[in-house]
């Protein structure tokens, strides 16, 4: 099982890695992203990724840690904007199948803390 301070300390790798991949998509990447015509597919894949990678963070700092939700986004980030970054630098289409089994992952994520948060009493208190 994860800890809160582990959790936090993958999903600030995450957060520098999604703006550092943000990055070598407009620079580093830019000549081949524009010959593959995936700059639109590069951009979405950072999108995600920043989004979700900052979700990681807020759920790390919750105790107790939501560790399906936390597993959920980090799933995510890996399946879906990993297979769309690899889809953009290779042209390879067939990475579009995995794709949608990290939007699930970012769902699974989204639902549990819905899920939770509907268990949560007047107080505050789970």
């Amino acid at each position: 099982m994860i800890c809160n301070r582990d959790a936090l300390r993958v999903a600030a790798a995450t957060g520098f890695a999604a703006v550092a991949l943000g990055a070598f998509g407009a620079h580093g990447f830019k000549s081949v992203l524009e010959q593959n015509q995936t700059t639109a597919i590069w951009q979405t894949a950072v999108l995600y990724h920043l989004v979700h990678a900052v979700m990681l963070v807020v759920v790390a700092l919750r105790k107790p840690l939501l560790v399906t939700a936390w597993w959920g986004f980090l799933a995510g980030i890996l399946l879906f904007s990993g297979s769309l970054y690899v889809l953009a630098i290779t042209n390879a289409k067939w990475l579009g199948a995995i794709t949608p089994i990290g939007g699930v992952s970012f769902l699974v994520g989204w639902v549990w803390i819905a899920i939770k948060a509907a268990k949560l009493s007047e107080t505050g208190r789970e």
